[in-house]
């Protein structure tokens, strides 16, 4: 069995899943609706379930810790899938937020509320932190102890002073970016 191709996005709200779900069809992929909580609601075995079962990939997850700067629900699920030996994740969007007691985590790359790449982290409205090493999230810390391929760094999807509110352009561009960055794309998509 082939491995299914997943990117894992580390929001669950309301807004986020609106724009998640509308990221999955302009990039011809499937998104897990039930994956969207605050905190995330189904457990990693359950997700990876779900993700066996969509139509196509990529697969997009939504993982959620609700503002914990512990190890939450959303990391736990996020650290199973990762490691799942019928997954191959191709990236993670990190979301910035506020939760400034956490480490965060290291990016190989943001977009900026105004679609810029830059080699920074951003804040939770998708501005550039350019004295900063870590990008600062609930659902992100795990991600420096697992082997992740590509992580893009975004400010509060579906939001970022409106800036991502209209077809989620800054997210779009984020899983676009994984997607060409990790072969899954060819040049001309």
């Amino acid at each position: 069995m082939e491995k299914r191709k997943v990117i894992l996005i580390t929001d669950g709200d309301n807004m986020a899943r609106s724009s998640v779900e509308t990221v999955a069809q302009k990039v011809g992929g499937r998104c897990i609706s039930l994956s969207g909580g605050n905190p995330t609601p189904l457990s990693g075995p359950e997700i990876v379930d779900l993700v066996k079962k969509a139509a196509s990939d990529p697969v997009l997850v939504m993982v959620d810790d609700r503002g914990k700067s512990s190890q939450g629900r959303g990391e736990q699920a996020l650290k199973y899938i990762v490691q799942h030996p019928d997954i191959e994740v191709l990236g993670v969007v990190a979301v910035a937020s506020n939760t400034h007691s956490a480490r965060g985590t290291l990016v190989d790359f943001s977009i900026t509320k105004n679609g810029e790449v830059v080699d920074a982290p951003v804040n939770k409205h998708g501005e550039p932190e350019d004295f900063k090493e870590y990008l600062q999230g609930d659902t992100v810390d795990v991600l420096n102890k697992l082997n992740i391929p590509i992580i893009v760094g975004v400010g509060d999807i579906g939001k970022q002073d409106g800036a991502d509110s209209n077809q989620a352009p800054i997210t779009t561009a984020a899983v676009k970016e994984i997607l060409r960055r990790s072969g899954f794309l060819n040049g001309s998509d």
